[in-house]
């Protein structure tokens, strides 16, 4: 595998994607999933207890996903550990030799099925990030101690161009880089606009040299997932054009309208200054994102590999 790292050190244009582990003990659902992904994206995250949702751990998941060939990004949220749990939690990463943490605050219990949990949120994500950079580069925890050896993971974030205030959104971004994020996922991209005056902003605070953005996309696939898209997941902005789209075709060709729009959506990204690469979000539909990269232009990551369709790659980027 060319790695995430190498990738972003090369300046491709980097794909990730995303694999929810499964909600009970099944050890080969990772696998599956990866299957589907190997060969297409430069690495897959493994989420954490998503939307406040009990899964199986994404450390363990990481393990299952570079077991069946893909390179993982650990997801690691603030919202049920506290600082003792997350360091604990980042140092056994780099013993097992994960090579990817992503770090971030964490939805609130109130939206899962467990609303009464009771939220930790110890520290948030700017001060994880910055928690992680101190414990890779001077190898001491928060508390001073110094551990040997010291980690080597890629630090990345998550940022949301379209939470309001937008205008803050780009400084917020700052802070995290300044923290010690080396690449950024962002909340889906629907508003094509909005994020381009986002990042308009992240360029002229010099952020796309420091840090490696990666705008998320995905399929809207059916009227009820669009439904949920925009009011049940906090900070997604689906702008009216995309809603009359999906609204306007038969229910049978909702999905068809979907992939176009994330096609088309990746397409235009490629072509705006800063941007990184992608990460596509498909949740359950891990068998749609090869098609979704072929449509955009995006060739198989891994060279002389085989992908999910047999056929063999001539390492295009």
């Amino acid at each position: 595998m060319t790695g995430l790292r190498e990738a972003l050190r090369a300046g491709r244009f980097v794909v990730t994607a995303e694999i929810e582990p499964p909600r009970g003990a099944d050890r080969d659902a990772i696998g599956r999933s990866a299957r589907l992904l190997r060969g297409w994206v430069d690495a897959a995250n493994i989420t954490d207890n998503p939307s406040a949702h009990v899964r199986i751990s994404s450390m363990a998941g990481s393990v299952l996903a570079m077991n069946a060939g893909i390179e993982p990004v650990m997801q690691l949220t603030c919202r049920d550990r506290n600082r003792i749990g997350l360091q604990s939690d980042l140092l056994g990463a780099a013993a097992l030799g994960i090579p990817n943490v992503l770090l971030l605050t964490g939805d609130h219990p109130c939206f899962g099925d467990q609303p009464d949990a009771k939220a930790v949120f110890d520290l948030d994500g700017v001060q994880l990030v910055w928690a992680a950079r101190t414990l890779r580069e001077h190898g001491r925890l928060l508390s001073g101690r110094v551990v040997k050896p010291r980690p080597d993971w890629l630090i990345g974030a998550v940022e949301n161009p379209f939470a309001p205030p937008t205008a803050f959104r780009a400084a917020r971004l700052g802070k995290k880089v300044a923290a010690g994020a080396e690449f950024v996922q962002t909340q889906f991209v629907f508003d094509l606009p909005m994020f381009e005056r986002w990042m308009a902003r992240v360029r002229d605070l010099g952020l796309d040299t420091r840090c490696a953005v990666l705008a998320g996309v995905g399929p809207i696939r059916s009227l009820r997932a669009l439904e949920h898209l925009r009011h049940r997941i906090p900070g997604v902005h689906v702008p009216e054009e995309v809603d009359r789209r999906l609204r306007g075709v038969p229910a049978e060709r909702v999905a068809s309208e979907g992939m176009d729009i994330c096609v088309e959506t990746v397409r235009r990204l490629r072509e705006i200054p800063g941007v990184a690469g992608v990460h596509v979000m498909a949740f359950g539909y891990e068998r749609g994102v090869p098609e979704i990269l072929r449509r955009a232009g995006l060739g198989p990551r891994l060279i002389g590999a085989t992908t999910t369709d047999g056929a063999r790659s001539a390492g295009r980027r």
